[in-house]
């Protein structure tokens, strides 16, 4: 789990899309990271801009700030490039919900996927 000091900390270096500043609290951070975990990596970024936001807000039950995935990006070691260009795999994987286990703003916001949705973004998902 994140602490709050690395999280400050990337905050201040982290190089963000946006002039304006948006972080609710540390705990979007951490949703997004845990997505950002789950997906597989590709070599390089990826071409073609995709909501990735709105999918980790779908998924982890909470709105999620666009600057919030820029600071898990920055923690990941292995996510690399910039918003929304990152080298992570087309083929997205539905993360588990344990992953949200221990993150106490997860799921607390009325954001949830459909079956629907979940078959359009997600070709698998994580056991």
């Amino acid at each position: 789990m994140l602490s709050a000091e690395e999280i400050a900390a990337a905050k201040k270096q982290t190089k963000y899309g946006t002039k304006d500043r948006l972080h609710e609290h540390d705990d979007c951070i951490r949703i997004a990271y845990e997505w950002l975990d789950a997906q597989p990596k590709t070599k390089g970024a990826v071409r073609g801009a995709r909501p990735l936001k709105h999918h980790i807000e779908k998924w982890g039950g909470r709105y999620v700030s666009q600057n919030d995935v820029e600071v898990a990006a920055h923690l990941h070691p292995h996510v690399q490039g910039e918003y929304p260009f990152y080298n992570v795999s087309r083929l997205l994987v539905l993360p588990s919900d344990a992953r949200l286990a221990g993150i106490p703003q997860a799921k607390t916001q009325n954001y949830a996927m459909s079956d629907r949705h979940i078959k359009e973004v997600y070709g698998s998902r994580a056991e």
